[in-house]
């Protein structure tokens, strides 16, 4: 794959991937670009169809999975959400560094592909914090806000192996959290950059 190098993004729900990632798309317009991912869940009031998600049907999904058009997928809460080939490269195609939010299970599937990502990690500082972030957020239902919890539980525990992760941020304080973000994106920001110019 052609462009700049991707970046993989994980960690667990509640632990400021977004907000992070808010901040790095205000500062950099159009140097980063977001591989829209495939799901199977319903869109959730104000998600748009090829914005937020491509909303696709199990059937549609699987065959493109088995057809190999897709770099890591897994399934959550009885859904399916996945990273397609296509989706990264149009990206790339705009001369973007392309990022993917991912779970950690999709960070191991990536470890195998040929994408060559830098890897982030972005944590909050305890589970305790984390439950709090989720239930400010009153998205959730307590089963759900259950099932997310154990989920973090279990990426934080599988995300301390070793090599897996360029950099992990342990996001207690948002400016530094971006701060650490920034400076390990540096590089590729100045590649992106400069081959717009040329």
């Amino acid at each position: 794959m052609q462009g700049p190098r991707p970046v993989v993004l994980s960690g667990p729900s509640g632990a400021g991937k977004s907000t992070l990632l808010k901040k790095l798309f205000k500062d950099y317009e159009n140097v980063f670009g977001f591989s829209v991912s495939h799901t199977t869940r319903q869109p959730r009031p104000g998600e748009v169809n090829g914005k937020d998600y491509h909303f696709v049907t199990r059937e549609e999904m699987q065959k493109e999975i088995d057809a190999g058009e897709f770099i890591e997928h897994a399934e959550f809460s009885g859904n399916m959400y996945g990273t397609s080939k296509g989706a990264v490269q149009a990206v790339q195609a705009q001369n973007q560094i392309c990022v993917l939010d991912i779970d950690i299970q999709g960070v191991k599937n990536i470890k195998r592909t040929e994408l060559n990502p830098i890897y982030i990690s972005v944590q909050p500082p305890s589970i305790e914090i984390l439950e709090k972030r989720l239930r400010d957020r009153k998205t959730e239902t307590e089963e759900s806000l259950q099932k997310r919890l154990t989920a973090a539980r279990v990426d934080l525990e599988l995300s301390k192996e070793p090599g897996l992760f360029d950099l992990v941020i342990i996001n207690d304080d948002l400016e530094k959290a971006y701060s650490e973000l920034k400076e390990v994106l540096l590089e590729e920001i100045k590649k992106t950059e400069e081959s717009r110019k040329s």
